[in-house]
């Protein structure tokens, strides 16, 4: 906070307060022409039965508006609230939080450390774990793939086993671990997708993961523009990818980018990069041991 600030907190703050004093003399001093305390004010209703009495405020209320001045005074004098002063206790919500995170983290700490000597599959079927794995899943992995796993466009599926980098127990745990980067380059302008070549491409895609109903020759045109254009070089002769590079499994029928026509076709003209991050320093290995055997968990 610049020092204009500083000092504009602690005008305005200390301001509002001897503003508050002032109002309670204000209100406390006799006003020419008023009524004597108990004595009528001259204002009545009802024909004269029901007149308006000058009754001052019971000096313990007026007492709790002095004590409730005092008491902030103190606050302001120990605790931050005047700029950038600190305060004399130097308390701060940064180190409030450091201290009920290092307090939970002792909690923790050993029951991580229990859940660390059972294996994933193992861990996969203990309840209390994968209650843990659960509110992990929840908090650090929902916001993309949702909360049961199910993705949405540009973030994968990852609850029916049709993995894009490995299913096995340690391939889960080195994609929390150090992240995924995913890249493939568009092909917008490549000479085998000219004509009806990108049509036939998108056919063919859609072929190799399971569609039906295209004819032969669609399909035939189809696989040559995808060897003339290159995918071959990624996804393999026969669109099975290779899960230790991310390259895609064609032949699964899951897209991470939608599996229609357009959705294909702008995949393959302007292509697609995706980078999950990676968590070994926000969770540290216990942790993630256990978020590993709750996605394990998801497809077994």
């Amino acid at each position: 906070m610049s020092s204009f600030w500083h000092w504009w907190v602690i005008i305005l703050v200390l301001a509002n307060i001897l503003g508050m004093v002032w109002l309670i003399k204000f209100a406390e001093k006799k006003k020419p022409g008023e009524a004597a305390e108990h004595e009528t004010t001259g204002h009545s209703w009802d024909e004269g039965t029901l007149s308006e009495y000058n009754r001052p405020m019971p000096r313990w209320w007026l007492w709790l508006f002095y004590l409730t001045i005092g008491f902030g005074l103190i606050y302001l004098i120990l605790y931050p609230g005047l700029g950038n002063y600190s305060g004399l206790l130097g308390w701060s919500s940064a180190a409030q939080y450091d201290r009920e995170v290092e307090r939970i983290e002792e909690r923790l700490e050993p029951i991580f450390a229990e859940y660390s000597e059972l294996s994933i599959p193992e861990l996969a079927q203990n309840d209390e774990a994968m209650a843990t794995g659960r509110r992990l899943f929840g908090y650090e992995c929902a916001v993309c793939h949702g909360v049961d796993g199910g993705g949405a466009r540009g973030f994968p599926n990852i609850s029916n086993a049709k993995w894009q980098w490995g299913g096995e127990p340690e391939d889960i745990v080195t994609t929390l671990l150090e992240g995924r980067s995913a890249n493939m380059p568009g092909h917008e302008g490549r000479e085998a997708l000219e004509g009806d070549g990108l049509d036939n491409l998108v056919a063919y895609v859609q072929h190799l993961g399971g569609r039906e109903g295209i004819d032969e020759d669609t399909i035939t045109a189809g696989r040559s523009a995808y060897e003339d254009a290159g995918c071959i070089a990624c996804h393999g002769a026969e669109g099975k990818g290779n899960q230790s590079a991310g390259w895609p499994n064609l032949t699964l029928g899951q897209y991470t980018y939608g599996g229609d026509e357009a959705s294909i076709r702008e995949t393959i003209l302007q292509g697609r990069s995706g980078e999950m991050p990676a968590f070994k320093e926000r969770l540290g290995e216990d942790r993630i041991h256990v978020l590993a055997a709750y996605v394990y968990s998801l497809n077994n």
